[in-house]
């Protein structure tokens, strides 16, 4: 039985898919890498720039990190 590599990504959003969370879970896909993610600013961007950004606040990432480490180790 093989094992399963695992990894996080703590990061914000990028709509386009060129940076944060986008842009490494699909890094981990192709690692072949089960990727999961803990979202720390919901940002509004495109590849011209970035627009706004909303800050997660400190509990909401924390509880995130706190549950997938609960369940799956990265």
């Amino acid at each position: 039985m093989s094992e399963v590599h695992t990894a996080l990504s703590i990061a914000g959003t990028d709509p386009s898919g060129g940076a944060g969370i986008q842009a490494d879970l699909k890094t981990f896909q192709e690692l072949e890498v089960y990727g999961m993610s803990v979202i720390t600013a919901v940002v509004s961007q495109n590849t011209m720039g970035v627009k706004t950004v909303l800050d997660m606040p400190l509990e909401l990432i924390e509880s995130q990190i706190d549950a997938v480490f609960e369940d799956i180790p990265p």
